[in-house]
């Protein structure tokens, strides 16, 4: 049979469509099936879990949250603004545009590189050959040299509290509400449920977390997540850790919630409940039996380190397979896949990927932290140095929270950096670069640092690693 495309990428998000735009550039014929369609049901629309309904809302809300709380609190700059108030449906709408402004750039970019988009469902059969769904139309079996698996990921729901996405809301309802809720519920304090309870208390709803863990954002280094739980406790986020949900039961004007919390149960009231537990691969129907892809117990795609499955001609990438769960994570894995079938031999180094909260003060991370390092048993040095000592911080306002750098205690080797505090999401590209090239805190100290600026907190970081901070009194 002849072959149809070169290369076939099931799935149009972060990593999908970066793969197959990266194919074409390459000279492969390349086609991209993607099920997602707008808001509205109508369109297909490009960009996944990310741009549809994940990291570009999510931060839309996030951005228009933040300057009404900004408006509220102008006195200490000798600003006086009248009662402010905040129309929750044109933020949504705003939010709207957006994605939808984003989701057509890429249906233009699979354009001028000439992918072939195709809306609606793939699976991988057996022997090059995928079977694509349309969303109107007939069922097609298209041929292929190479398929790219690249189907993203989908919302954990707990098997006794279903969504019915009225009042017991997914992450995609969550970013819909056009009213502010008096109180809202949050099971998970992961980056979503921080995130979402973030952009709706900073509105005026009362917001309770609820954690079943009893530490904080685990991956985080621990002095990161101390000073973070402080922060969100004062801005008013009741983060309940060690808080077991046994039960929810929705009626019409809310939901009622068991819970216990240390071997004490009680029951909360809510407008809305969000359930923010995770994530899983949307593995689900992706593969015909008989295809000869592995699935493990967490519904991933079994791949090696250069994301190939055991089937020759068969890749994955993203969600759906071992890794965090990051868009930038899956397009470089895409990029790194598409140049190795046009035979090039392309590196993604997944010890450097930054991880980024966009809480306010931000988190990000990338590297090991403390913990990890005293498990393995590595010899390091650590320095931090907190916003609140840097000019520029000062006189933003934003004085909260550190940078913290660890270091090799014989090699000087920069091993993680940890932020917390303004724009930490742009401060970390510097210390993954700095990794990247193997580079030390010597490295970062002797590299001259325009004043004032937020960067200089990374500078006097990298100066404390070696006990000569400047503007901070060290170790003695």
């Amino acid at each position: 049979m002849a072959q149809d495309y070169d290369v076939i990428v099931i799935g149009g998000g972060p990593g999908g469509y970066v793969a197959a735009i990266r194919c074409a550039q390459l000279g492969l014929k390349t086609a991209c099936i993607d099920a997602g369609m707008d808001k509205s049901g109508n369109k297909p629309a490009l960009g996944g879990t990310c741009l549809n309904v994940g990291c570009i809302p999510s931060k839309a809300l996030l951005d228009s949250s933040h300057h009404f709380e900004q408006l509220t609190h102008l006195e200490a700059h000798g600003i006086t603004v009248g009662k402010a108030s905040m129309d929750a449906a044109t933020m949504v709408r705003r939010k709207d545009g957006i994605v939808s402004q984003l989701t057509g750039g890429i249906a233009q970019l699979f354009k001028a590189n000439k992918v072939t988009h195709l809306p609606g469902f793939g699976q991988l059969l057996a022997q090059g050959q995928v079977r694509f769904s349309p969303h109107e139309g007939k069922v097609e079996t298209l041929t292929c040299k190479q398929v790219i698996l690249a189907s993203g990921s989908v919302p954990v729901e707990l098997p006794f509290l279903p969504f019915d996405h009225k009042r017991i809301l997914d992450n995609t309802d969550i970013l819909n509400l056009e009213k502010i809720p008096k109180k809202l519920g949050i099971i998970g304090a992961g980056v979503i449920g921080l995130e979402m309870g973030t952009v709706w208390r900073r509105l005026g709803t009362e917001v309770t977390i609820l954690e079943a863990m009893d530490t904080l954002l685990p991956p985080a280094d621990a002095d990161i997540r101390k000073q973070a739980a402080r922060i969100f406790k004062q801005q008013g986020l009741d983060i309940r850790l060690g808080a077991k949900v046994t039960a929810a039961k929705a009626h019409s004007r809310g939901v009622n919630v068991d819970v216990e919390v240390g071997g004490k149960a009680e029951q909360l009231k809510f407008d809305y409940l969000l359930v923010a537990v995770g994530r899983k691969p949307a593995s689900e129907g992706l593969l015909a039996e008989g295809c000869g892809v592995e699935v493990n117990e967490r519904g991933q795609v079994v791949v090696d380190d250069l994301c190939r499955t055991g089937v020759d001609g068969v890749w994955a990438i993203g969600d759906l397979v071992r890794g965090p769960m990051l868009a930038h994570k899956a397009s470089e894995e895409g990029i790194a896949v598409a140049e190795r079938i046009a035979g090039q031999k392309p590196h993604v180094d997944f010890d450097h990927i930054p991880w980024v909260i966009y809480t306010h003060p931000e988190i990000a991370w990338a590297g090991k932290t403390e913990a990890e390092l005293k498990e393995a048993g590595i010899p390091y040095r650590a320095g931090s140095f907190p916003f609140a000592a840097t000019g520029r911080a000062l006189a933003m306002g934003e004085s909260h929270g550190l940078v913290k750098m660890l270091a090799h205690a014989e090699t000087d080797r920069i091993l993680g950096v940890h932020i917390l505090g303004p724009q930490a999401s742009e401060l970390i590209a510097e210390a993954v670069v700095a990794m990247e090239f193997a580079g030390s805190s010597e490295d970062i100290a002797r590299i001259v640092h325009a004043h004032p600026t937020l960067a200089e907190a990374m500078h006097e970081a990298a100066l404390a690693v070696d006990n000569r901070a400047i503007h901070k009194a060290n170790r003695r």
